[in-house]
């Protein structure tokens, strides 16, 4: 049987005496999108971090595929992750950069050429330095990273900063795509109109704490739009 993509189970992370995140629980099947939503500092980046080993977990698991990340035989191959925008070379070409992932991963150069399309990035655009890249540019260039190594599971932490409405759009039809072919997709986000529009389920995170985990069918139902039903989740966990 098939592991699951991801099965977190009763972790906590501390930091001195802050629970970042206390006793999280949830699981991820293939060919979903699910919304990670929260206030900021509800422990939305942290439980991320964890389940790509950049972070060890106080107590509790956080398995991709049935392993934790480092124990994972082709990470890439696994797991495409977009944790922040602006970590690049200022000086090397979108193009370059990926290059240089693509040698370090043993992924050929054809590869690269291939997720600059798909992320619509143009030759002219890959070819010039990142320090020149607008936000959304550099957001569909962390999208190419994440993508590289044709993973099966997509971890992103505010994908739609600095997206143009047209860009929006293009990310929502690539997303549905990519779980359409079977692939999986973990989105924190703030914009609650386009996670309404784009996720099958939604996880709502608060002091650490999960508030919430159901499909977006549940959690709208009575006519509610997203951001009434997260407004109240929270402040029900605040009163």
């Amino acid at each position: 049987m098939t592991a699951d993509p991801v099965v977190v189970q009763g972790l906590t992370k501390r930091y001195r005496r802050t629970n970042a995140v206390e006793d999280v629980s949830f699981t991820l099947k293939a060919g979903t999108i699910t919304g990670f939503l929260g206030p900021n500092g509800a422990g939305k980046s942290t439980t991320l971090r964890v389940l790509l080993g950049l972070a060890a977990p106080t107590s509790g698991t956080a398995l991709v595929f049935g392993r934790r990340y480092a124990e994972l035989p082709s990470p890439a191959g696994a797991v495409g992750a977009v944790l922040e925008s602006g970590d690049f070379h200022p000086a090397r070409s979108g193009r370059g950069h990926l290059r240089m992932l693509a040698l370090a991963t043993g992924t050929g150069w054809e590869r690269v050429e291939e997720v600059l399309a798909e992320v619509e990035l143009s030759d002219r655009v890959a070819s010039r330095p990142v320090r020149t890249y607008s936000l959304g540019m550099r957001q569909r260039l962390g999208l190419a990273v994440a993508l590289l190594g044709r993973p099966r599971l997509l971890l992103l932490d505010e994908p739609i900063n600095g997206l143009d409405p047209t860009g929006v759009h293009w990310l929502r039809t690539a997303l549905r795509g990519f779980a359409a072919g079977g692939g999986t997709v973990l989105v924190a986000s703030h914009v609650l109109a386009e996670v309404a529009q784009t996720v099958d389920r939604v996880l709502v995170i608060n002091n650490g704490r999960l508030l919430a985990d159901s499909t977006i069918d549940q959690i709208v139902g009575d006519g509610r739009i997203l951001e009434d039903a997260y407004l109240q989740l929270i402040a029900e966990a605040t009163s």
